[in-house]
């Protein structure tokens, strides 16, 4: 399957205190949150579905930063953004509008963040495109 860099459009319709793993507790404000990974491994893009799948409560695994706020019961991915075969992970996620989450999903890279946050959907979804528009290769 091929993979790539990614950004899920993420709906948190609720403000919610999470516990993120090593990174400690975090107030997450009602709205809309831009997570940029990459799927360049094996199974490629199938990790799209693995965090829709933790969205809806069919995984409980949870592995990286993004699975404790997917995991909240009213979170919902409601779109996604891709560049096939390229890493640009950090590039894309530092071109997001929004607020950055510091530290979130940006533990082995030298990022402040791979998660923004805004209270404006469509901002966030047409910075989303575009970074990737931007980066393809």
């Amino acid at each position: 399957m091929p993979g790539g860099t990614y950004t899920l459009l993420v709906e948190l319709p609720e403000r919610a205190v999470i516990a993120v793993g090593a990174l400690g507790e975090h107030t997450f404000e009602r709205g809309w949150y831009a997570y940029t990974g990459s799927a360049l491994g094996t199974g490629g893009f199938a990790r799209v579905e693995r965090h829709r799948a933790v969205a809806t409560g069919e995984n409980d695994t949870r592995h990286w930063h993004i699975d404790y706020l997917l995991g909240q019961p009213e979170t919902t991915v409601v779109a996604v953004a891709r560049t096939a075969d390229a890493d640009v992970e950090c590039a894309v996620a530092g071109a997001l509008s929004g607020q950055p989450v510091v530290g979130f999903g940006a533990s082995d890279c030298g990022c402040e963040s791979h998660l923004a946050y805004s209270d404006d959907r469509e901002r966030l979804w047409r910075a989303m495109r575009g970074a990737h528009r931007a980066f393809a290769p």
